[in-house]
């Protein structure tokens, strides 16, 4: 696809600068580090997404972001090279009109639950997402040996499959992705599947294998109705943080 500019009248400075932002808190707050990204669905055409170029998260600024289509193909990249697994994203955004914003990290505290058979729980409210469980997608059933990337059509498929209904999904041996409707509650969710990892991995080590009092399908439904408008309370303060740093 030709090198055109962003389209789309809804698509402006704020939108671009907020999905920015959105890359600096994640690596504020230790989903991220130099890799994993963010995108969000275009506003006006649900057949496109923006994402910022490849590069470090916490380095992002708005004029970094770049279109693409469905298929993950660049529509104003001017050179500026993409990352290599935005085919989660096409084929997610594909799958899924209900979700407009997806976050791909390697979030640490999270990857050791898609290698053993422990599975996430949700441990408090804020993480009441997590109660809907959490599937676990591993490459090698359908790929065989790779080196772990979903980097092409047939992978960002089988991926979109394994996420199915739900927002949360782990990448055996790799990281996990969290999605939501808007950004704000990706980046919520985001983050919040990395804090609740950490207070079970601690919940687990208190109960010296004992019971754990976590969240079942139901609590959970019913503690997450409060976590929409908790994810913009959170969402003022780390944006506000950001607006800080770089006036943007």
């Amino acid at each position: 696809m030709s090198d055109d500019p962003i389209s789309g009248g809804a698509v402006t400075a704020e939108f671009l600068a907020d999905l920015a932002a959105a890359s600096r808190i994640l690596a504020e707050r230790g989903v991220v580090d130099a890799f994993g990204h963010i995108s969000l669905r275009h506003p006006d055409a649900p057949d496109r997404y923006f994402m910022s170029t490849s590069m470090a998260p916490a380095l992002v600024t708005p004029n970094d972001i770049i279109e693409y289509n469905l298929d993950s193909e660049p529509c104003n990249a001017n050179g500026r090279g993409s990352f290599l697994e935005r085919f989660i994203h096409g084929e997610i955004y594909k799958a899924r009109p209900d979700i407009n914003s997806i976050v791909h990290s390697h979030s640490p505290s999270v990857i050791p639950f898609g290698l053993v058979e422990t599975q996430i729980q949700a441990m408090f409210h804020n993480a009441a997402f997590l109660a809907a469980g959490v599937p676990v997608f591993d490459i090698s059933e359908k790929f065989g040996k790779t080196d772990m990337l979903v980097s092409d059509h047939p992978k960002g498929i089988a991926f979109a499959e394994c996420l199915a209904d739900k927002d949360i999904a782990l990448m055996r041996a790799h990281g996990s992705v969290a999605c939501g409707p808007t950004l704000q509650m990706a980046v919520f969710r985001a983050v919040y599947t990395e804090v609740n990892s950490r207070v079970q991995h601690w919940t687990v080590a208190l109960s010296g294998g004992g019971r754990i009092a976590a969240l079942d399908e139901e609590e959970g439904r019913l503690a997450d109705v409060p976590n929409q408008g908790a994810c913009l309370r959170a969402w003022q303060l780390w944006r506000g943080q950001v607006r800080e740093a770089v006036n943007w």
